[in-house]
Protein backbone atom coordinates (compact mmCIF):
# COMPACT_ATOMS: atom_id res chain seq x y z
CA UNK A 1 0.00 0.00 0.00
CA UNK A 2 1.43 3.37 -0.90
CA UNK A 3 2.22 5.78 1.94
CA UNK A 4 -0.26 8.63 2.21
CA UNK A 5 0.92 11.67 4.02
CA UNK A 6 -1.92 13.87 5.28
CA UNK A 7 -0.67 17.32 6.01
CA UNK A 8 -1.54 18.50 9.53
CA UNK A 9 -1.79 22.24 9.95
CA UNK A 10 0.78 23.49 12.41
CA UNK A 11 -0.48 25.21 15.64
CA UNK A 12 0.42 28.77 15.50
CA UNK A 13 -0.38 29.48 19.15
CA UNK A 14 -2.48 32.46 18.12
CA UNK A 15 -5.60 31.39 20.06
CA UNK A 16 -3.66 30.64 23.25
CA UNK A 17 -1.90 33.97 22.92
CA UNK A 18 -5.28 35.70 22.51
CA UNK A 19 -6.60 34.20 25.79
CA UNK A 20 -3.72 35.39 27.93
CA UNK A 21 -4.80 39.06 28.27
CA UNK A 22 -8.26 37.96 29.50
CA UNK A 23 -6.82 35.54 32.05
CA UNK A 24 -4.42 38.19 33.25
CA UNK A 25 -7.24 40.73 33.60
CA UNK A 26 -9.38 38.30 35.62
CA UNK A 27 -6.50 37.51 37.95
CA UNK A 28 -5.78 41.19 38.53
CA UNK A 29 -9.48 41.88 39.25
CA UNK A 30 -9.61 39.07 41.81
CA UNK A 31 -6.49 40.32 43.56
CA UNK A 32 -7.88 43.86 43.62
CA UNK A 33 -11.14 42.62 45.16
CA UNK A 34 -9.29 40.80 47.93
CA UNK A 35 -7.25 43.91 48.69
CA UNK A 36 -10.42 46.05 48.91
CA UNK A 37 -12.25 43.57 51.19
CA UNK A 38 -9.38 43.50 53.67
CA UNK A 39 -8.61 47.20 53.45
CA UNK A 40 -9.48 49.56 56.36
CA UNK A 41 -10.77 51.99 53.71
CA UNK A 42 -13.21 49.49 52.16
CA UNK A 43 -16.27 51.52 53.23
CA UNK A 44 -15.06 54.52 51.18
CA UNK A 45 -13.99 52.37 48.24
CA UNK A 46 -17.06 50.12 48.24
CA UNK A 47 -19.92 51.71 50.23
CA UNK A 48 -22.11 49.24 52.06
CA UNK A 49 -19.65 46.38 52.21
CA UNK A 50 -19.03 46.90 55.91
CA UNK A 51 -22.74 46.52 56.60
CA UNK A 52 -22.67 43.00 55.19
CA UNK A 53 -20.49 41.78 58.04
CA UNK A 54 -22.11 39.97 60.96
CA UNK A 55 -22.66 42.52 63.74
CA UNK A 56 -21.07 41.82 67.09
CA UNK A 57 -23.59 40.55 69.66
CA UNK A 58 -24.74 43.15 72.17
CA UNK A 59 -23.88 42.47 75.78
CA UNK A 60 -26.98 41.62 77.82
CA UNK A 61 -27.71 43.26 81.15
CA UNK A 62 -26.75 41.25 84.20
CA UNK A 63 -29.81 39.39 85.51
CA UNK A 64 -31.24 40.65 88.79
CA UNK A 65 -31.66 37.93 91.42
CA UNK A 66 -31.87 39.83 94.70
CA UNK A 67 -32.66 43.19 96.26
CA UNK A 68 -30.51 46.17 95.34
CA UNK A 69 -27.97 46.61 98.18
CA UNK A 70 -29.28 50.07 99.09
CA UNK A 71 -32.89 48.82 99.16
CA UNK A 72 -31.80 45.89 101.31
CA UNK A 73 -29.99 48.16 103.78
CA UNK A 74 -32.93 50.58 103.99
CA UNK A 75 -35.29 47.65 104.55
CA UNK A 76 -33.25 46.52 107.56
CA UNK A 77 -33.23 50.08 108.87
CA UNK A 78 -37.02 50.21 108.45
CA UNK A 79 -37.41 47.04 110.52
CA UNK A 80 -35.15 48.48 113.23
CA UNK A 81 -36.90 51.86 113.41
CA UNK A 82 -40.43 50.45 113.41
CA UNK A 83 -39.47 48.01 116.15
CA UNK A 84 -38.16 50.93 118.21
CA UNK A 85 -41.60 52.54 117.74
CA UNK A 86 -43.27 49.42 119.15
CA UNK A 87 -44.36 48.06 115.75
CA UNK A 88 -43.34 44.66 114.37
CA UNK A 89 -43.40 44.38 110.60
CA UNK A 90 -42.94 41.38 108.34
CA UNK A 91 -41.39 41.77 104.88
CA UNK A 92 -43.69 39.60 102.80
CA UNK A 93 -41.96 40.11 99.45
CA UNK A 94 -38.75 41.55 98.03
CA UNK A 95 -37.15 40.53 94.75
CA UNK A 96 -39.67 38.76 92.54
CA UNK A 97 -38.81 37.04 89.26
CA UNK A 98 -40.76 37.77 86.09
CA UNK A 99 -42.21 34.24 86.20
CA UNK A 100 -43.43 34.82 89.74
CA UNK A 101 -44.84 38.18 88.66
CA UNK A 102 -46.77 36.55 85.81
CA UNK A 103 -48.19 33.95 88.21
CA UNK A 104 -49.23 36.71 90.60
CA UNK A 105 -50.85 38.65 87.75
CA UNK A 106 -53.00 35.62 86.87
CA UNK A 107 -54.36 35.55 90.43
CA UNK A 108 -57.93 36.81 90.41
CA UNK A 109 -57.99 36.70 86.61
CA UNK A 110 -57.31 33.23 85.22
CA UNK A 111 -56.36 31.69 88.57
CA UNK A 112 -58.03 31.54 91.97
CA UNK A 113 -57.50 34.33 94.46
CA UNK A 114 -57.81 38.08 94.74
CA UNK A 115 -56.25 40.54 92.33
CA UNK A 116 -53.12 41.88 94.02
CA UNK A 117 -51.16 43.36 91.11
CA UNK A 118 -51.88 45.23 87.94
CA UNK A 119 -48.65 44.47 86.07
CA UNK A 120 -47.11 41.45 84.35
CA UNK A 121 -43.56 40.13 84.50
CA UNK A 122 -40.91 42.75 83.76
CA UNK A 123 -43.30 45.60 84.58
CA UNK A 124 -42.82 45.68 88.37
CA UNK A 125 -39.97 47.22 90.37
CA UNK A 126 -39.96 43.96 92.33
CA UNK A 127 -38.55 42.29 89.21
CA UNK A 128 -35.46 44.52 89.45
CA UNK A 129 -34.88 44.22 93.21
CA UNK A 130 -36.12 47.76 93.88
CA UNK A 131 -39.29 47.09 95.90
CA UNK A 132 -40.53 45.35 99.03
CA UNK A 133 -43.95 44.56 100.50
CA UNK A 134 -44.72 44.58 104.22
CA UNK A 135 -47.40 43.57 106.71
CA UNK A 136 -47.92 43.94 110.47
CA UNK A 137 -47.25 41.14 112.93
CA UNK A 138 -49.40 41.37 116.05
CA UNK A 139 -48.47 40.02 119.52
CA UNK A 140 -50.31 36.69 119.05
CA UNK A 141 -48.20 36.01 115.91
CA UNK A 142 -50.87 36.77 113.34
CA UNK A 143 -49.93 38.73 110.22
CA UNK A 144 -52.41 41.46 109.28
CA UNK A 145 -52.92 44.05 106.59
CA UNK A 146 -55.06 46.42 108.69
CA UNK A 147 -54.53 50.11 107.94
CA UNK A 148 -56.40 51.14 111.12
CA UNK A 149 -54.72 48.84 113.66
CA UNK A 150 -53.06 50.71 116.57
CA UNK A 151 -51.02 48.07 118.36
CA UNK A 152 -48.67 50.46 120.17
CA UNK A 153 -51.62 52.43 121.56
CA UNK A 154 -50.36 55.88 120.60
CA UNK A 155 -53.53 56.98 118.84
CA UNK A 156 -52.03 56.55 115.36
CA UNK A 157 -52.37 53.83 112.76
CA UNK A 158 -49.38 51.49 112.96
CA UNK A 159 -49.54 51.07 109.20
CA UNK A 160 -49.26 54.78 108.53
CA UNK A 161 -46.45 55.06 111.07
CA UNK A 162 -44.54 52.45 109.07
CA UNK A 163 -45.25 54.36 105.86
CA UNK A 164 -43.96 57.62 107.40
CA UNK A 165 -40.74 55.97 108.54
CA UNK A 166 -40.31 54.31 105.13
CA UNK A 167 -40.71 57.63 103.34
CA UNK A 168 -38.12 59.23 105.61
CA UNK A 169 -35.71 56.50 104.44
CA UNK A 170 -36.36 57.27 100.78
CA UNK A 171 -39.07 54.76 99.91
CA UNK A 172 -42.07 55.67 97.75
CA UNK A 173 -45.40 54.18 98.90
CA UNK A 174 -47.85 52.36 96.63
CA UNK A 175 -50.73 53.79 98.62
CA UNK A 176 -50.03 57.17 97.05
CA UNK A 177 -50.72 55.86 93.57
CA UNK A 178 -53.90 57.11 91.92
CA UNK A 179 -54.71 54.29 89.50
CA UNK A 180 -54.04 51.11 91.50
CA UNK A 181 -53.32 51.61 95.19
CA UNK A 182 -50.87 49.03 96.52
CA UNK A 183 -50.82 49.64 100.29
CA UNK A 184 -48.12 47.09 101.28
CA UNK A 185 -45.76 48.26 98.50
CA UNK A 186 -42.59 50.30 99.08
CA UNK A 187 -40.06 51.02 96.35
CA UNK A 188 -36.90 52.93 95.45
CA UNK A 189 -36.59 53.56 91.73
CA UNK A 190 -33.51 55.85 91.92
CA UNK A 191 -34.99 57.83 89.02
CA UNK A 192 -35.13 54.82 86.67
CA UNK A 193 -38.32 54.11 84.76
CA UNK A 194 -39.56 50.59 84.06
CA UNK A 195 -38.84 51.22 80.37
CA UNK A 196 -35.19 51.98 81.15
CA UNK A 197 -34.87 48.93 83.38
CA UNK A 198 -36.34 46.72 80.66
CA UNK A 199 -33.69 48.07 78.26
CA UNK A 200 -30.97 46.87 80.63
CA UNK A 201 -30.17 50.00 82.62
CA UNK A 202 -29.45 49.44 86.30
CA UNK A 203 -28.91 51.81 89.24
CA UNK A 204 -25.35 51.61 90.60
CA UNK A 205 -24.85 49.85 93.92
CA UNK A 206 -24.00 53.15 95.61
CA UNK A 207 -27.10 54.99 94.35
CA UNK A 208 -28.87 57.38 96.72
CA UNK A 209 -32.69 57.31 97.04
Amino acid sequence: MPNINVPVPARTGGRRTARRPWLLAMMLASIAGLIIIHSPAKERIWPGIAGEETPAPKSAAMPVESLHPVVSAKMMELIRRTSKAGITILITDGFRSSLEQDALYKQGRTAKGQIVTNVKGGESYHNYGLAIDFALRVPNGDVIWDLDYDGNRNGESDWMEVVAIAKSLGFAWGGDWTSFKDYPHLQMDFGYSISELKRGKRPPDDSQP
